[in-house]
């Protein structure tokens, strides 16, 4: 039995995302939850909400136990990149990507 939730088209980069994941990866969610709150990142306020959408949907939809929850898998994603352009000296122009992920959590309960 698992557990899902994913956000769509964070506006983050798949790359800074991924450097958070990888602390948090086969954690319980008690001490990930930990982590995350004192990571000084920008992609850990993001993950901090998807964790909690995950136990939500443990609890809830699934009827798990919350306190022997752990996180089986996380991964990050690249989504589509907005194009924007910037002005630059003589008339050029200078592309600017900004990037957006797909984060997924998934949690399963410890036997």
């Amino acid at each position: 039995m698992e557990a899902r939730a994913t956000v769509k088209y964070a506006r983050i980069s798949s790359r800074k995302v991924k450097i958070v994941l990888d602390l948090i990866r086969n954690k319980p969610v008690g001490v990930a939850m930990g982590i995350l709150k004192n990571t000084p990142k920008a992609a850990s306020e993001i993950l901090i909400k998807l964790l909690n959408s995950a136990i939500a949907n443990a609890s809830n939809n699934n009827n798990m136990d919350v306190n022997s929850l752990y996180i089986s898998e996380c991964f990050a994603t690249q989504g589509p990149t907005l194009k924007r352009i910037r002005p630059r000296a003589q008339g050029r122009a200078f592309k600017i990507l900004k990037r957006t992920s797909h984060i997924t959590l998934v949690l399963s309960e410890k036997e």
